[in-house]
């Protein structure tokens, strides 16, 4: 083979391995170079098979337990010596159509204007109430409610009262309530010896007790604005129905800020009015309380 012929050979077999081998840029590339992550699949699928976790009923949405404990106090010693005390207690049970609460209260205080007086007691008053709520089609529901107040300087060893009567909600939701209250109250007071006492000095007999028949109506509204602040407040008149003279006024208002896991600051206001409260008795009774309120449940 002359030195042409083997050249021409070489670059043949040279060419044919070359052609044979494949290109770099066939070659496959990392994969992280060519995965990549699709913004939308380009579809939306609203309706799938299988079982999905179905919204609560409306009623059901509604219901809960709710139990909490609250006290506040104030002690003060000097020139001047006080102390004063305030518990309660609430509870609060709605399964569906049904709602039972129950509330306790105690109020409790103590003064001298002077180092050589003794302490005498300016407030002391209990009080307790049990309710039933019924809740029908709609926003209407009817309800049930009982009572009890026992207070030294009202002159009363007992009040008590039974509510019946309808109610309608405006606004029903989870964290907002509006709502108003039309019905009946049954009052009946046992009155304390020291106030009829007092009475006989004005010249004024009065029995030992008394029973009132009046018209009530109430408008409620609570919201709970945030996890960490709730507002509550309630205006309720009663009239007499034998005597346009009987009337009373009742007015609460409170705010609940939380300030930890469970714990609240409660401030509330209560006003209470009665226009033909018993003799040398104010018709304005007005507390004010700063409480420590611990939500149990």
């Amino acid at each position: 083979m002359t030195f042409k012929s083997y050249s021409c050979a070489l670059l043949l077999l040279s060419a044919g391995i070359l052609l044979s081998r494949p290109s770099r840029a066939a070659d496959p590339l990392p994969d992280s170079l060519v995965k990549s992550s699709q913004a939308t699949s380009g579809s939306t699928n609203v309706a799938t098979s299988g079982f999905e976790k179905a919204d609560k009923p409306a009623d059901e949405a509604k219901d809960a337990t709710e139990l909490q404990l609250s006290a506040g106090g104030l002690a003060s010693a000097g020139n001047s010596r006080s102390m004063a005390a305030t518990t309660a207690g609430k509870f609060r049970v709605r399964r569906g159509s049904n709602q039972v609460g129950a509330a306790i209260a105690a109020n409790y205080a103590r003064s001298a204007a002077s180092k050589t007086e003794g302490l005498q007691t300016t407030v002391e008053n209990f009080q307790g109430k049990v309710r039933y709520d019924r809740f029908l089609a709609g926003s209407l529901a009817v309800f049930g409610a009982v009572s009890a107040r026992r207070d030294r300087f009202q002159g009363l060893n007992l009040r008590l009262n039974l509510d019946p009567g309808v109610e309608y909600f405006f606004i029903d939701e989870g964290k907002q309530q509006l709502w108003s209250e039309i019905g009946y109250d049954l009052q009946y007071d046992v009155r304390r010896e020291e106030a009829r006492e007092a009475a006989l000095l004005e010249g004024m007999y009065l029995g030992k007790t008394v029973t009132r028949h009046s018209a009530r109506v109430f408008v409620g509204y609570s919201n709970a604005l945030s996890d960490a602040v709730t507002v509550a407040t309630g205006l309720e008149y009663l009239q007499g129905l034998a005597e346009s003279k009987n009337y009373r006024l009742n007015w609460d208002g409170s705010v609940n800020s939380a300030v930890g896991k469970g714990f609240s600051i409660a401030t509330a206001v209560s006003v209470r009015y009665d226009h033909n409260p018993l003799p040398n008795i104010d018709r304005t009774d007005v507390v004010t309380s700063l409480s420590l309120v611990y939500h149990l449940l």
